[in-house]
Formats: C-alpha cells, structure tokens, sequence
C-alpha cells in the first residue's frame, strides 16, 4: 500500500505503482522492517543506506519520516532514525486494540454490506483457503502467496465499512503485528489451525451474526499473540 493511500486500504497492498522514487524507497524500507531485514533497535545511517537503497540522501530522508506515521522508526532528534523497539509488552498492547477496531470495522461492514460485499468476501475466502492448502511446504512462494491472501481475506471481511480513521487504525496495527508474526513465521511446531478460525469468522460474517463475527476474530487476533509469546520468551 502507498502512503497515500492508507485511508483507503488497511490490509491489502494497492496494485498502483509507486508514483515517486520516495514512495518506492518507503515501500522497501517498510518490508525489510516488517520482514527482520532491519532489525528492531538498528541505527538507520543515511550513508549506509542510501547505497543499499540506490538513492539519494535526501529520498531516503524523505522515505524515513514517512515510516515514523507507521511507528515502525523512531526519531532521535539530531541523531537521525532508529528502528522502533519490540516487546511483548507492546504487541500485548497492540493485539487488544486491533481486536477493539478491527471488531467495530467488521461490525460496521456486516450491518452495511450488500450483495457486493458478500461476493468479495467469498471470492477472497476461496483464494485464502486455496493457498492454505499449499502452507504446509512453507516454501517461499507459498508463504508469500498466503500472506497476500490473508491480506485480501481480512480487507474483504471489512469492505463494508466505510470508515476512513478505522482502515487507517487498523493498517496501523496490522503492519505492527506483522513485524511480531515474522520472527516466527518459520516455526513449523505451532498448533494451530488457521484455516479453521478464518471460516469460523467468514461463516459468521456470511451469516450476518455479528456477535459471532467479532467473538471468532477476537479469538483469531489472541491466537496469534498466543503463538509469538511461546515462542519468543526472549522479548518478554
């Protein structure tokens, strides 16, 4: 998703190509954030980057203060960016309030949705459930392909609401939490069944039985802190 367009998309990235080299340069800059590529605390040195990233030093600065309305880097005055810190603590924070928003922005979207809505919301729980099927290999492509449908299958369960500050708060959040299912997403010794709780929240949405809806996406959201507090005790 570009910056400019965080109050119209929360989870899917936009196909629009960047319009501009600091765009592309925050784009990248966030994925190697989200992906451990820069790890967290890491001192973000203009004159190192600027070769990593093939650009200027004033794109990249520019790029920077981009990421600091994502959260995802810190200012340290004169001394330039930091990558921001992780914690438990923090990701505890985190997974309470994407279930307070996420739950209101499905509310809203089950209450509001049409015919339209619901055909979405099918087609993107297909392809989610196709590629769920290939997850097990937790080979490259089928990690990616899945985090790409996921993406599509979370943006679509809410495509009903037409708030702009709640898509903002969510892709926030969403992105945040990502940086935390990284670390861990090459476990294979996690139990869980994710393809289970996506229908149990599609079943309910399809259903319009909202109470449903939000009790299976808050369990949704805590299983996956759940899983990263077992297996990062280190952030504790």
């Amino acid at each position: 998703m570009l910056h400019s367009q965080k109050f119209t998309a929360a989870f899917a990235d936009a196909d629009t190509e960047p319009s501009t080299l600091t765009e592309g340069t925050y784009l990248q800059l966030r994925r190697d954030i989200i992906e451990g590529r820069l790890p967290p605390g890491e001192k973000l040195r203009v004159e190192h980057l600027k070769d990593r990233y093939g650009v200027g030093a004033g794109t990249l600065r520019e790029a920077l203060s981009l990421l600091l309305s994502d959260a995802l880097v810190v200012s340290e005055g004169q001394r330039g960016f930091r990558v921001a810190p992780m914690s438990m603590s923090d990701l505890e924070d985190i997974t309470r309030t994407r279930v307070l928003v996420e739950g209101e922005a499905l509310r809203q979207s089950i209450i509001a949705g049409n015919d339209d809505w619901e055909a979405g919301l099918v087609a993107a729980f297909h392809k989610l459930s196709k590629s769920e099927e290939k997850l097990g290999e937790r080979e490259t492509g089928a990690v990616r392909e899945w985090e790409a449908r996921n993406r599509e299958y979370h943006e679509a369960l809410i495509a009903g609401c037409d708030s702009r500050w709640l898509r903002y708060l969510i892709g926030l959040l969403y992105r945040q939490s990502e940086r935390y299912r990284h670390l861990v997403i090459s476990h294979r010794n996690v139990e869980r069944d994710v393809h289970a709780e996506h229908s149990a929240i599609y079943e309910a949405a399809l259903a319009r039985d909202v109470k449903r809806a939000q009790a299976a996406l808050e369990v949704h959201i805590h299983l996956t802190y759940d899983a990263i507090r077992k297996l990062l005790p280190a952030l504790e």
